[in-house]
């Protein structure tokens, strides 16, 4: 299961931009791959409740095997950070 919540920050700087604060519940395959793609041009939280997973996806690590993701995350330079506190 993945849930996507957005939110647009109001500025001066971004006002023509698109530029979203996105969280994404769940980091398996569909929450990941959704992260790393919003990511892009977005600022993501993953949040999960696997210490394990957040720390890899911290270090740039893939917690799936998927080639795109692993190359993305140690490659790409994404807005992209994991938790365990969905308050966050």
């Amino acid at each position: 299961m993945c849930l996507l919540l957005f939110y647009k920050e109001k500025s001066e700087e971004n006002k023509n931009m698109k530029n979203y604060k996105i969280a994404v519940a769940g980091t398996g395959y569909v929450g990941l791959s959704l992260s790393v793609l919003l990511a892009q041009h977005n600022q993501v939280m993953a949040v999960d409740i696997v210490q394990a997973k957040v720390d890899m996806i911290n270090n740039h690590k893939s917690p799936i095997q998927d080639d795109y993701i692993e190359k993305y995350l140690a490659e790409k330079e994404l807005n992209l950070t994991a938790t365990l506190d969905a308050k966050a």
